[in-house]
């Protein structure tokens, strides 16, 4: 994950999706992480996961797609640290796509990333 302000790289990560990351999440349950522009709508402190910023999805045309597939498209997709209790596992984060859709950090790279990063900043995740 590379973290811009304006054209200036700020910061890079290296980062877990969900546990099926190929392709742009459709509905609840298929393991995906969301493609494309959102925005960070939410931060918070409590939650089973270090620290976490959420992110917009779904949009209109995420649930389009998914009542589509006659499905839910779920939601609380969140940029997060590791769950509580077990930062220990530090960088060794990345080594697997663990999460179900979210996109995951070290709880070191979060708190940075918590720090600078207000409600309302537009991001775009990519393939």
């Amino acid at each position: 994950m590379e973290v811009y302000a304006h054209d200036t790289i700020l910061a890079t990560y290296t980062i877990a999706l969900g546990g099926n990351p190929v392709g742009h999440k459709q509905f609840e349950g298929d393991k995906k992480t969301p493609e494309g522009v959102y925005y960070i709508n939410d931060k918070t402190t409590k939650s089973r996961y270090h620290k976490n910023l959420g992110v917009s999805y779904p949009n209109t045309l995420d649930k389009a797609t998914a009542e589509r597939l006659g499905r839910s498209p779920g939601g609380d997709i969140k940029i997060h640290g590791l769950q509580n209790g077990l930062g220990f596992i530090g960088r060794f984060q990345h080594l697997a796509d663990w999460t179900a859709g979210c996109i995951a950090i070290t709880n070191a790279e979060l708190d940075d990333l918590f720090d600078h990063t207000p409600v309302g900043t537009v991001i775009e995740i990519k393939p």
